[in-house]
């Protein structure tokens, strides 16, 4: 792990293991202004079990903490010795330290849609982008964390968002619904476009806190998604692993969820030093809804500083 410290701005990088010859080695890192305490990653082996002190009980119950032994994310100004089960939130690996703030969303407003990066809001307001997967489940995501029906766009017809979409919380950041990746029956177009302008986006986004990365943890891991965490984590933007459609129940051939979770969290380790934050959700349920705004909240404040 190393800090560097350039012109007031404080750029964390994680170096991770020799990945696999599947996955192309990269670091994560996390750029912020005026650092009281540099953010770290602890990496240690923790079974999940928590008590109620941490946040809100999720409306479902959490999947047994032996399923979950994972590096924590460890966030600003809490130091490795402090932390406990108490401070974890629950179903993930993410601690809550002094940043975490209020987390409430008040207010909600559509901003604007834009095709190209450059055409996105530039009023300097720190911003989430939601990606993932086409049919992943991100606009129930999205609409689930704002409490309003249909304030992202929800299609049974996946690939239906090609824009990236900016939507103004508390007036004073943004979540930005970003267009699905891949969808095997886009055309062709559509796929070039989200190659060209979403990545432009991430490249070119400087109030860009975090990546929420949606997974599927009703199906078996995918390649195209840990090819996008690769690509990712190698342009150096932070992401956060939020695992979707955790209500979901074994079907007849598949897995339950923990079991692909587990699959999927097994395949990181494999390849990184240090496992990225994560956390389980369901948008039917609103399991780790509470839990991912009080995650984005400690981030956003340390961003704010």
């Amino acid at each position: 792990m190393t800090a560097l410290v350039r012109s007031g701005v404080m750029k964390l990088t994680l170096q991770f293991q020799t990945p696999s010859p599947s996955l192309s080695l990269f670091s994560s890192s996390l750029s912020i202004t005026k650092t009281p305490s540099p953010p770290s990653f602890f990496s240690f082996r923790h079974p999940l079990s928590h008590s109620s002190n941490a946040s809100k009980t999720p409306t479902t119950n959490p999947l047994p903490s032996s399923s979950f032994e994972s590096q924590l994310f460890i966030p600003p100004g809490i130091e490795p010795d402090e932390v406990d089960d108490s401070t974890v939130l629950p179903s993930s690996n993410i601690a809550v330290g002094p940043y975490a703030g209020d987390s409430r969303i008040k207010d909600v407003q559509f901003v604007k849609s834009s095709a190209r990066a450059r055409d996105c809001p530039k009023d300097d307001l720190p911003e989430f982008a939601v990606l993932g997967r086409s049919n992943v489940g991100k606009s129930s995501l999205i609409n689930s964390l704002v409490r309003k029906k249909e304030i992202a766009l929800t299609s049974k017809k996946p690939g239906k968002t090609q824009l990236i979409n900016h939507f103004l919380v508390n007036k004073s950041w943004y979540l930005v619904d970003l267009p699905g990746y891949g969808f095997a029956k886009a055309p062709e177009a559509a796929k070039t476009d989200w190659s060209s302008f979403t990545k432009g986006y991430f490249l070119n986004r400087s109030t860009l806190v975090a990546v929420l990365l949606l997974i599927d943890a009703s199906v078996p891991p995918q390649k195209v998604d840990l090819d996008c965490a690769n690509w990712l984590g190698r342009n150096n933007i932070p992401i956060t692993f939020v695992f979707t459609k955790c209500d979901k129940m074994k079907v007849a051939k598949g897995k339950r969820p923990d079991e692909n979770i587990r699959d999927f969290q097994e395949l990181i380790r494999q390849n990184y030093k240090q496992h990225p934050p994560w956390i389980m959700t369901s948008s039917v349920t609103g399991m780790g809804r509470d839990e991912l705004l009080l995650h984005m909240s400690q981030l956003r404040n340390y961003w704010d500083q």
